[in-house]
């Protein structure tokens, strides 16, 4: 479920910014998250859900943010961390193929084993720097062919990675510091880097813009937004739930596993890259790499 959703997101993005032609990749990163807002605070109102691992859904909190202004400055650093890899990752989706969008990706396991070192001291096994090792050469061997090279598109899937690894790598760390179960972080995320990211999209315009755009009232570009903000609520939740149950590289690896069916449905539907050996090569390393740190996790290496 959260794999073939994640896929599904990866397109309707593509769709958005590509398709459509839709240009400002924040306008929709500001509709994803005033979409988590108003989920987040009709569950929360209803006490259908709590934001800490203390909280009584049958308490009382009249609180405008529901969590204290101390706990959302421990989840500053986080939350920016978050609006930098949100928009960095729809700037990517736009500027590059999908398969070799997903290819480079896999390459952020690297820069999370790097970011649990700093952060919590973790040393793995061997066994699993190996099977990073494999998934790792598999990026590159795929990305060897790619005849459609943009640097700055590039650099920006770079960029994304390390923001993701420093993400997943401080979701656990920041939760159990600050009490705040998974909605909790949610909620944070979208009350810091919302303000934000709205008064950044009145000073350059592009809300004035947005509403000149051709197709803005046109149902099937509503109709891949609305779904591009579900998707992006639902694949949050269940990445802060599988981080805090799992570790941040565990969360990087199984998103490798998703990424072969990403590659080839974002190749039927939007091209940019040409059937190679070296691409199938590349492909198979990577989800080999991704089957071997699996079984390491099983057998407790």
């Amino acid at each position: 479920m959260t794999g073939s959703s994640t896929v599904l997101l990866v397109m309707f993005n593509k769709a958005a910014l590509s398709s459509y032609k839709f240009p400002f990749a924040n306008v929709i990163t500001l509709a994803q998250m005033v979409f988590a807002f108003v989920i987040l605070y009709v569950m929360k109102s209803l006490r259908i859900i709590s934001f800490t691992t203390s909280e009584s859904l049958s308490s009382s909190n009249n609180s405008a943010v529901f969590v204290s202004f101390r706990t959302l400055a421990q989840t500053l650093p986080l939350a920016l961390t978050y609006l930098l890899f949100m928009i960095v990752t729809m700037e990517a989706v736009r500027g590059i193929n999908i398969p070799m969008y997903t290819t480079l990706r896999r390459t952020v396991v690297a820069f999370t084993m790097v970011m649990e070192y700093v952060l919590s001291g973790q040393v793995h096994s061997r066994f699993v720097v190996g099977s990073v090792g494999i998934i790792i050469a598999g990026a590159f061997v795929a990305g060897a062919r790619d005849l459609t090279f943009d640097s700055y598109s590039y650099s920006v899937v770079f960029i994304e990675n390390m923001c993701k690894a420093v993400y997943l790598a401080s979701v656990s760390h920041v939760g159990k510091s600050s009490g705040l179960n998974i909605f909790g972080i949610v909620w944070c995320n979208v009350v810091i880097c919302g303000p934000i990211l709205f008064l950044w999209s009145i000073f350059r315009g592009d809300l004035q813009t947005t509403l000149n755009f051709p197709y803005f009232f046109y149902p099937g570009f509503q109709v891949v937004m609305f779904l591009s903000c579900a998707f992006t609520f639902f694949i949050n939740y269940i990445v802060v739930l599988n981080t805090t149950i799992n570790s941040a590289l565990t969360q990087a690896i199984c998103g490798n596993l998703k990424d072969v069916f990403t590659s080839g449905l974002g190749w039927l539907l939007f091209g940019g890259l040409p059937y190679d050996l070296f691409n199938i090569l590349g492909q198979v390393l990577g989800f080999l790499g991704s089957c071997l740190y699996a079984y390491c996790k099983l057998q407790g290496k």
